[in-house]
Order: structure tokens, then C-alpha cells, then sequence
């Protein structure tokens, strides 16, 4: 039977190769015996890694997993351009690589770092008109979606086995990973796509210390791999809350501030246990509950 109270705080997925996100949700709703399950951004069906699930009253903080920094591994086939940006789409050109060499695919790298407008694929979720960029693309229509500014912190060389490239790439929320296979073989004139995605890392969440759902399924108690909020998100500003400031917070009311912090800025409000209560909001030099976890 489904709890009726959840359990609060993240999961740490290595989600496999050939299932959804979603698919993962639905498994961990039947293995934690809760419907109070969502995703802190997605993988395509094609990658694995780090899959961060919020369950119970963590929900509520999935847009702030979701805003991390990320780091993937990820191979990219230069040579061979797809409708897709990767190996589900059709394949539109094939081109000789022979004359490719570390140095020149190293200086057709440097442009893809920092702050840069990139242009998501058309095969995406992103919506246009109210639909999600594949169903348009699947109908037939001509998408040409607009640019997007991105952070590509760092990419690093890790591999170069001709046609295939390794990279290291540490970016920001709402990177697309096949955008940079797409421009980087654009870039060498020679067309180029994804063929293997791995997140190692997402935010705090490591994915040497995931669990895959098969050993998800084998704990005795899987709700002890649920991660506290106030441990996933360890770089905030913490707080402990008295009994009085804690009901006051449940009321909606604001409590005293003696910090410095500024205007508008976010921090977690917890208990003596240290279980979140609530995101907590400078604002004219007192606490206000920005969301409330916990009731």
C-alpha cells in the first residue's frame, strides 16, 4: 500500500542505458511504496549516470538540483552527422576524417567554452507554440530553434580514437551535450554526433555514489538511500530553527535575522534533528518562508 507520508529528501539514481527518466521515476514509486517521486532534470533514453529523484516535500526543491552544475563523459562519432544530434536519428552525412588531428580538434574546442548562445537540437523537449520540439520535428516540420546562453565551464580531451572523441565537459543547467557534438563537427567541417553520454556528476550528487535500481530493488530498506535535503545541498547557507521560529514559519509569519546576508538571498532553515523545515528568504532584515517543507 502507498504511504501516505512520504519520506523527504533525494535520490542518487545511476540510471542505465535504454529506459527513460520517467521509467525510473515509475520504478522507484513500486520500490518506496510512494507516488511523491519526480526528476531533477532528465536523461535521453540513450544515456546513463547521475538521475537525482526528489521524493515527499523535497519536490519543492527540485528546481534548485536542477540549477547545478554538471559533468559528463561523453563520445562523440566525428565524421557523421545525424537527424538527431546522436545514434536515434537518421543518418544525413558521412564524411572522411582522415585529415583530423588532435591540435585542430583542440582549437575547434576553444569557441564551445564559456558563455556561449547554443543552439538546442531540434529533436528536444524544449516547447515552441505550446509543443515539444520532437513532436514538431516527427510531424514533419521545419524546426530552427532559437539559441540558448549556456555555460561550458571546461571540456577536456580525454580520448581521440579516429572516428571517435572523449570528452570531459563540465557545464551549466541546460546544456545539450549533442548540441556540442553537432558544433564541434560542424566547426572541423566534417559533421559530427553524439554516440555515448554518461553524467558523472550532478551538483553534490557524485555518480560513484549512486545506486543503480537493481540494487535499489535488494535493499532491506531503501528509504535509508534517500539523502537529507540539508546534506544534498551542504553549500547553502544553514540554519537551526528553535520549536517557536519553526511554528511560526509553518504559520507563514517572518522570524528575526541576524545574519548579513543579502537582500533576497536563499538559505535552509532546519531542526535539532536536521531535518529541513524550510527555504528561508532575507528580506528587510528578517527570515521569510520562501517554501515550507515540512508540516
Amino acid at each position: 500500500m502507498l504511504s501516505t507520508v512520504p519520506p523527504s529528501g533525494f535520490l542518487n539514481i545511476d540510471k542505465p542505458v535504454g529506459i527513460t527518466s520517467h521509467d525510473v521515476v515509475a520504478r522507484c514509486r513500486k520500490i518506496l511504496g510512494t507516488r511523491k517521486i519526480g526528476h531533477a532534470g532528465t536523461l535521453d533514453p540513450q544515456a546513463s549516470g547521475v538521475l537525482i529523484l526528489c521524493v515527499g516535500s523535497a519536490t519543492r526543491l527540485s528546481e534548485y538540483a536542477m540549477a547545478s552544475t554538471k559533468r559528463y563523459r561523453a563520445t562523440v562519432h566525428l565524421g557523421r552527422e545525424t537527424t538527431t544530434y546522436d545514434t536515434e536519428g537518421e543518418i544525413i552525412a558521412e564524411n572522411a576524417i582522415n585529415h583530423l588531428d588532435l591540435p585542430s580538434i583542440q582549437a575547434a574546442l576553444q569557441p564551445l567554452s564559456g558563455e556561449i548562445a547554443q543552439r538546442p537540437p531540434a529533436f528536444s523537449a524544449i516547447k515552441q507554440d505550446g509543443k515539444k520540439l520532437y513532436e514538431l520535428a516527427r510531424a514533419g516540420k521545419i524546426i530552427d530553434p532559437a539559441p540558448r546562453r549556456v555555460i561550458l565551464h571546461e571540456i577536456q580531451v580525454l580520448d581521440w580514437q579516429p572516428p571517435f572523441l572523449t570528452l570531459d565537459i563540465t557545464c551549466g543547467a541546460g546544456t545539450y551535450i549533442r548540441s556540442i557534438a553537432h558544433d564541434l563537427g560542424a566547426a572541423l567541417g566534417v559533421g559530427g554526433s553524439l554516440r555515448d553520454l554518461r553524467r558523472t556528476s550532478s551538483g553534490a550528487f557524485q555518480v560513484e555514489n549512486a545506486i543503480t535500481l537493481e540494487a535499489l530493488q535488494t535493499v532491506e530498506n531503501p528509504m535509508l538511500c534517500i539523502i537529507p535535503p540539508a546534506l544534498a545541498l551542504s553549500d547553502w547557507n544553514q540554519y537551526r530553527l528553535d520549536p517557536e521560529q519553526i511554528v511560526a514559519l509553518r504559520q507563514g509569519k517572518t522570524i528575526p535575522r541576524t545574519s548579513s546576508e543579502a537582500e533576497g538571498e536563499l538559505a535552509l532553515g532546519i531542526d535539532a534533528q536536521g531535518q529541513t523545515i524550510a527555504v528561508l528568504q532575507a528580506v528587510s532584515g528578517r527570515w521569510k518562508p520562501y517554501k515550507v517543507l515540512s508540516t
